[in-house]
């Protein structure tokens, strides 16, 4: 069975979210398996969605005070200076990859008439293949839309070959999006013409022989001649491509200065594009992915999480998705080492059949075994001990033993062991002409999370859905592409040494609060991540019947690696109608909840640092201080140039007459010699004494060095290899090119952001580029062994990106990054953009980066 959009859902509204979200838009041309991408395990076809990968989480659109996504503040040019010439240099950028894109998408539509005139010939003869009218239903309006882009490519190819800043293509765009019409038309036919094509394919060998094998041309600089391509992938472009415009007007609007004559044409064709987008799109949401059930409704993805479900009396771990219709309940399979992961559905509740009400008392609420508080600590204890074992057991045996095996196998048993018995606040839901469910959660504010998301939806006019079991394997299967939560909360995913989190205490005052409307006796909680997840650490007393209470109560809270503070503002109740039956306490009432990021640097100072946290209208003022370390990182240059640490790249290369520093050689060398099966290898810290000593020995170039090597644990090599490119006077992709990188990675045309990219990549000093790509393979290789090492490439984009990009101090100092700790500053997760962007890319070759310009290129 097929699933087809006729209600199709387009990226409307993209202008609100910025671009650094990284949304796949299918980059006709660089992606040739984005069809094949678009089935489900089984080999039906879920909607054309906008893939939001593993790569890139929501959280990166920031929010403004109404709660719309907005972008960070952009900088002004391609580089340093932001003057007219630089943004328009990278609107020439921008234009080059776009009028790359526009060839093969033309060759595309070019494959798909090839077949159309000898089919029409046929058609009138005694063995015809298909019908007339079967042609025009499955070529419905191609030779349309291929002559509306053959002349913009014609008409734009020259512009952009006599380019200078008064060249304007505001009108050819103008003229572009006022034809969009076609597309309304094709895309209402879609449907029926992918329908035909495949009734065709099964009535008819001879069509079915030709719809499977289309030629595509490559493009004219291309070494590939032509690629073989299906016909429903061909078919699906035009839907594909009705986004493309909308983007790079975007782009070339951001890059075109105000009083330029190019600059209302093209926000005049902007607005047509908008305006065709909203015709055909009702509501829709952009930071979410959406799949198509065979009824043609659209359903979106709103919210997943992994939670503790009681099964049979039994903790389980569920992996939970909140679409716009239903929730669904689902566990990962277990695969094979190297299978792709699977989930099964262990049930779903339409949101139509979905409540919240407390059991009668006729209904019994299962016995659910708790794990006393001195035991959930000293499994916490235990799982610390456990980590400083293995270290050491790591260095005295200097690679795998019977010891380590049994120690990882023993702090596997007691995460998951945390992880299944910590969470005790009841989460009950009811489907209400069925069964309920009982959900375990660490946090009310968790709890008051799902039920506010599931409350919003069911404002809607929503009718119950009942699902066929291919419909529900379907949407089953496209669970693990539209998740935004990959990976299970337990400490193991949090011990990454860029993002460490604050040990030690947390001093807390929580003052006052008003904004209140009617006189209550309020409250609030204070939550902390810990080991994964968040922990419950303070209550103040009930300031009575007020509506501007004065706790001015102080906690000392113990952090164990957390990064985000959480306050929530309660309403005591005292009517004892109101008990749950779910935890036999009273229900207090969530009047307000917020959180703030633990910044090291503000609440790490002697003196006490005051905050307030806005909740729907309440306002709760508190003040905090840490004493622990301070966790920045900053770049120093080396005093002595003699050495390798904090010296210039290029000088080290020319003093080694070497192509890459000696020290990166021989740490990305042992690293994979005897550490690329090590799990979590450049996430898990090294011994600092350790790395310390690697690092006299590199500066002061001992002959042993090879010996040490060889004896060192490898966590202490990866450690040495971070530290250098953390230690570099001035990042590896340099202090010039990071506002280039930061504009670049947020370009929202894949083409122009792949022509940007690797022009700002032969932008660099050769030592520079040489070194970063060596890196690059080191680090591909490193993931390639991903089921083993745990390390997949957003792991180690995590951990390279901001070492790799993060600015010199004089550079930081002028706003473009904030601490390198805090890592989900916009800056930070930029950095990792970038380097993921290249981790994914097809292998780059110095040679060939510096032969080929791409299209239209200019030095930057």
């Amino acid at each position: 069975m097929r699933a087809y959009p006729s209600g199709l859902v387009l990226m409307d509204g993209l202008q609100r979210c910025h671009p650094l979200n990284d949304f796949n838009y299918n980059t006709d041309g660089y992606d040739g398996d984005a069809a094949e991408d678009r089935k489900s395990q089984d080999g039906s076809e879920t909607m054309p969605f906008i893939d939001e990968s593993p790569t890139m989480s929501p959280q990166l659109c920031a929010r403004g005070p109404d709660g719309e996504p907005v972008s960070p503040m952009p900088h002004e040019g391609l580089l340093p200076g932001g003057d007219i010439e630089k943004g328009l240099e990278m609107k020439k950028l921008v234009l080059s990859g776009f009028l790359a894109s526009e060839e093969i998408y033309i060759n595309q539509l070019d494959a798909l008439r090839v077949p159309m005139k000898p089919l029409k010939a046929t058609a009138t003869t005694s063995q015809p293949v298909l019908t007339i009218q079967q042609i025009e239903t499955i070529f419905y309006k191609i030779q349309d839309i291929f002559e509306i882009h053959k002349e913009f490519y014609d008409d734009l190819f020259p512009h952009i070959q006599q380019w200078d800043d008064k060249v304007t293509v505001g009108h050819l765009f103008q003229k572009l999006a006022s034809q969009l019409g076609v597309y309304k038309a094709f895309i209402d036919n879609y449907k029926v013409a992918v329908e035909t094509a495949e009734k065709c394919s099964q009535a008819n060998s001879q069509f079915q022989k030709i719809s499977e094998d289309l030629k595509v041309k490559g493009p004219k600089d291309s070494k590939d001649h032509t690629s073989s391509v299906t016909m429903e992938a061909l078919l699906y472009k035009p839907i594909d491509r009705v986004t493309r415009s909308t983007l790079v007007l975007h782009d070339l609007l951001k890059h075109t200065p105000k009083d330029h004559p190019d600059f209302p044409l093209l926000q005049d064709a902007l607005r047509i594009s908008q305006t065709f987008l909203s015709s055909i799109n009702e509501e829709i949401d952009p930071r979410r992915t959406a799949v198509t059930t065979p009824k043609g409704e659209a359903r979106q993805l709103v919210k997943d999480g992994f939670l503790v479900e009681v099964s049979e009396g039994s903790r389980k771990l569920r992996h939970v998705f909140l679409f716009t219709d239903l929730l669904l309940c689902a566990k990962m399979k277990k695969t094979a080492v190297g299978k792709h992961q699977q989930y099964d559905c262990k049930w779903y509740i339409p949101l139509a059949d979905l409540t919240f009400q407390t059991l009668d008392d006729s209904d019994s609420c299962p016995h659910v075994q708790t794990m006393p508080e001195h035991e959930i600590e000293e499994m916490k204890t235990k799982i610390s001990a456990i980590k400083s074992e293995i270290q050491k057991e790591k260095k005295a045996v200097k690679g795998q033993s019977r010891a380590l095996d049994r120690l990882r196998k023993k702090m596997n048993e007691q995460e998951s062991c945390l992880l299944l018995h910590s969470p005790t606040i009841p989460f009950r839901i009811h489907n209400k002409h069925g069964k309920s469910y009982l959900f375990l959660l660490s946090s009310d504010y968790e709890r008051s999370e799902w039920r506010e998301a599931i409350q919003k939806l069911q404002k809607k006019d929503l009718q119950a859905c009942v699902l066929s079991s291919v419909e529900l394997q379907v949407l089953t299967g496209s669970c693990f592409k539209l998740r935004t939560v990959h990976n299970i909360p337990v400490t193991s995913n949090k011990d990454d040494e860029e993002i460490p989190g604050l040990y030690g205490f947390l001093h807390v005052i929580v003052r006052s609060a008003k904004g209140f409307k009617e006189s209550a006796n309020l409250y609030c909680t204070l939550e902390v991540d810990s080991f994964g997840y968040f922990v419950s650490k303070a209550k103040t007393r009930v300031f009575r019947d007020t509506t501007e209470p004065q706790w001015n109560e102080e906690f000392e809270i113990e952090l164990e690696g957390s990064q985000c503070l959480r306050i929530l503002c309660y309403e005591k109740c005292y009517d004892k109608s109101k008990l749950n039956k779910d935890d036999n306490e009273i229900v207090d009432k969530i009047m307000g909840k917020g959180q703030v990021q633990l910044d090291p640097q503000t609440v790490q100072s002697k003196n006490w640092h005051m905050d307030v946290i806005e909740m729907n209208g309440i306002k709760v003022e508190f003040s905090m201080k840490f004493t622990s370390r301070d966790l920045s990182l900053k770049r120093t240059p080396s005093k002595k140039q003699s050495g390798v640490f904090g010296v210039k790249i290029s000088v080290v290369t020319k003093r080694e007459r070497s192509k890459v520093p000696y020290i990166v050689r021989q740490c990305i060398e042992e690293v994979e010699k005897r550490g690329i099966d090590e799990v979590g290898i450049y996430r898990i810290s090294g011994v600092a004494t350790d790395i310390q000593a690697l690092k006299a020995a590199f500066d002061a170039n001992t002959k042993d060095i090879l010996v040490m090597l060889s004896d060192m644990d490898i966590n202490a090599i990866a450690g040495t290899l971070k530290l250098y490119f953390r230690e570099l006077p001035e990042p590896l992709l340099t202090d010039r090119l990071y506002p280039a990188f930061m504009e670049g990675i947020a370009l929202s045309d894949p083409a122009a952001k792949e022509n940007c990219m690797m022009h700002l990549l032969r932008s660099l000093p050769d030592p520079n580029l040489i070194t970063f790509l060596s890196l690059l393979e080191h680090l591909k290789r490193v993931a390639e062994k991903e089921p083993i090492n745990k390390m997949s490439l957003h792991n180690l984009a995590t951990v390279f990106g901001p070492t790799l990009l993060r600015p010199s101090e004089s550079e930081s100092s002028k706003g473009h990054v904030t601490l390198a700790s805090d890592i989900w500053s916009h800056d930070v997760m930029a950095q990792v953009q970038v380097l993921l962007y290249y981790l994914q890319h097809p292998p780059i070759s110095f040679t060939e980066l510096k032969r080929n310009t791409l299209y239209f290129s200019t030095d930057v």
